[in-house]
């Protein structure tokens, strides 16, 4: 990416996920976005940002569908940037476990996505988060609040903890302590919506965009 160019974000449509505000949230960050199921320019865009609500196993399918799994393991292979949100992200780790259906994960994250423990669900609304000492995407907030919908979480494994310089950022719900974010090289992923998560969000949105050149 040229200096001072807008990076050039790819925002994946594959049937699933809340594209106009995340297309909207990622323009006013700062992003010239093309939203788009071509594997080509999903692939060659300075970051891809792949969405999603529903159940993990439909949200899978519709991402082979468009070779998105392929696209976003080949970008982490080759160190390009890919940000997951809400089953976005979830759907980045290796396996989910919903509604008694098991399904395979792209797998560039260990975990397992499972129903949360906690009695109230969905977890809806509005949440605080413990972000690591180094806190990434996180820079420059305080006292955030971040917008979550859903039913189901990864809990971190010892794998997933053992990842050199992975930073782990945690939400509670009722009890239940689960992964609201991870960064790991070039895998940015947020249970969160950041899209919907106002001034915090925004900055989450916008500190991402400023690894895309880096």
């Amino acid at each position: 990416m040229a200096p001072g160019a807008q990076p050039v974000v790819a925002l994946l449509d594959y049937g699933s996920g809340n594209l106009r505000s995340a297309f909207r949230a990622l323009e006013a960050a700062g992003a010239d976005v093309t939203l788009t199921s071509d594997p080509t320019l999903a692939h060659e865009a300075d970051g891809l940002v792949v969405p999603g609500v529903g159940a993990f196993a439909a949200c899978m399918d519709g991402l082979r569908s468009v070779g998105g799994d392929e696209v976003v393991r080949a970008r982490v292979a080759e160190g390009r940037p890919v940000l997951g949100i809400c089953v976005g992200h979830q759907i980045l780790f290796g396996q989910g476990v919903e509604h008694g259906i098991e399904a395979v994960g792209v797998g560039v994250l260990p975990g397992v996505v499972e129903r949360l423990a906690a009695r109230r669900l969905p977890h809806m609304g509005w949440n605080t988060v413990s972000t690591p000492e180094e806190p990434g995407v996180f820079e420059g907030i305080t006292d955030g609040w971040f917008y979550f919908v859903h039913s189901y979480g990864v809990h971190a494994s010892p794998e997933l903890l053992a990842l050199p310089g992975v930073r782990v950022t945690y939400a509670e719900h009722g009890g239940d302590r689960f992964v609201a974010a991870v960064e790991y090289g070039a895998v940015t992923s947020t249970q969160f919506h950041p899209e919907k998560s106002g001034d915090a969000g925004a900055v989450v949105l916008r500190n991402w965009l400023g690894t895309l050149g880096a």
